[in-house]
């Protein structure tokens, strides 16, 4: 889809949005003192960094914590939980798509402090243009469940971000306009944790790339194919033809 024509269909759905994105700002400030929105520095186009906006999910109080959430964190409130389980937080970024930074379709914006651009994966993936959601985000709708508490950064760079890569590079690698289509179509179902069932050309791609990444020697390879096998088992057995 066009860029131009994406940014036009973003502001109208910032736009029609705008009732209940109010409504859920005020839920939000109800249920913890603080702004509604939080603005967060993300990686976007060509690797340069951009506010990406969401409704606020954790406290305000002063805390120190690690920069990646799992399930358990106490720092989250409780409409924030609501809003993480359901990824109305991510309503805002509607206004991240009408200003040009978004897509509707594509890889999650990263926080820089986990984005490595010597890395040739890391320059794949976050040249392009984010998404609200994506290839990956389908996969792991519920990421905050599989992050340990104990150590959720080191969980997260190490097992969960490598993964993520690969499938965010395989959708980047064969992107279109109905494959686009097809993942705006599966979202509803990830969010309601129904099975996604990814094309079959999508998913031997991706089980090719992280057989490679094993064979390498490279731990942080080795753990990414190690999950996208475990993923390819939970997502369900892959379509037969391409979307």
């Amino acid at each position: 889809m066009p860029d131009l024509l994406q940014r036009a269909l973003g502001l109208l759905g910032a736009v029609l949005a705008l009732p209940m994105l109010g409504a859920l700002a005020v839920a939000v400030k109800i249920d913890s003192p603080g702004p509604a929105v939080y603005t967060a520095t993300r990686v976007g186009h060509e690797g340069r960094l951009f506010r990406c906006f969401k409704l606020r999910t954790m406290s305000t109080r002063p805390s120190a914590g690690p920069a990646i959430t799992s399930a358990s964190d106490p720092r989250i409130t409780r409409m924030g939980r609501l809003l993480r389980r359901t990824h109305l937080d991510e309503l805002p970024q509607l206004w991240n798509v009408a200003r040009g930074e978004m897509r509707f379709v594509g890889p999650r914006p990263e926080d820089p402090r986990f984005v490595d651009m010597s890395q040739p994966l890391h320059r794949l993936v976050f040249a392009a243009r984010p998404g609200i959601t994506g290839l990956s985000q389908l996969v792991n709708a519920d990421e905050e469940t599989h992050i340990a508490p104990g150590n959720p950064e080191r969980t997260y760079r190490e097992e969960i971000l490598p993964a993520k890569l690969l499938i965010d590079a395989a959708y980047l690698r064969r992107r279109s306009a109905s494959l686009d289509l097809w993942i705006l179509g599966q979202t509803p179902r990830a969010v309601l944790g129904r099975t996604v069932t990814l094309p079959a050309s999508l998913r031997a791609e991706i089980e090719i790339a992280s057989g490679r990444g094993a064979a390498s020697g490279n731990v942080a390879d080795a753990t990414a194919a190690e999950i996208v096998s475990a993923v390819g088992a939970a997502v369900g057995p892959a379509e037969p033809a391409d979307a």
